[in-house]
């Protein structure tokens, strides 16, 4: 078998966990709490490739916060207090978000949460918050929003910036042709091919989770 041929298993994932620094507490603790609530958060390895992506970050966009579980590995590993500005209109789970991030140690003022559709909030112009410009944007909500969060989101982006968005495979069905397609996999399938055939981003789509396109803005 050739190297690139190889799929990673349960082993590979457990090994990655034994040799990667200690998991964060909290993140445990939104892991613990996320799971028989189903609240979407993303895999572990997309949470690592997030915080390796913000280490030199200093202004990130979210949208889609739910626990804040995405946002907590991305404001561990900023540097120099970098700030997050998170949007989800559902205020019942940011504000359980917003203890996750107290009980990790990160002050109120290093994330803004906009408790709004994230469309709306994208649309005013006089929502401060997101006036930009940011270094890393992070998609992670409505699927069939993708495309119109990269539009609005764009002007935003600093020179150099990183947009990432998660579930971009959507378990396999993204992929087969023979799919009947649902709303969500047709709006992801136009995503991917819209920004991988943007010119001013160098992007590709990782097999990790459930799948992560990350695109550099070229500068």
């Amino acid at each position: 078998m050739k190297p690139r041929d190889y799929l990673p298993g349960p082993a590979d994932l457990e090994y990655i966990d034994r040799v990667e620094a200690p998991l964060h507490p909290v993140l445990c603790e939104i892991e613990v709490a996320a799971e028989p609530r189903g609240i979407p958060i993303v895999d572990r390895a997309v949470g690592r490739l997030l915080g390796a992506m913000a280490t030199n970050r200093p202004r990130i966009v979210e949208i889609g916060t739910a626990y804040g579980y995405s946002t907590l590995w991305m404001a561990l590993a900023q540097v120099h207090r970098g700030t997050i500005v998170t949007v989800d209109p559902d205020r019942s789970r940011t504000d359980l978000a917003r203890r996750f991030w107290r009980a990790a140690g990160i002050e109120d003022e290093r994330i803004q949460v906009v408790n709004r559709p994230a469309l709306e909030a994208l649309a005013d112009e006089e929502e401060a918050a997101l006036q930009g410009p940011f270094d890393l944007a992070f998609l992670d909500a409505i699927k069939t929003e993708y495309v119109d969060y990269f539009e609005a989101l764009v002007p935003r982006l600093a020179t150099g910036a990183v947009l990432a968005a998660d579930n971009v495979l959507r378990g396999g069905r993204v992929a087969d042709p023979t799919v009947e397609a649902d709303p969500s996999t047709q709006g992801i399938r136009a995503f991917n091919a819209r920004l991988l055939g943007d010119a001013r981003f160098n992007a590709t789509i990782l097999p990790v989770g459930d799948g992560v396109l990350v695109a550099f803005l070229r500068g």
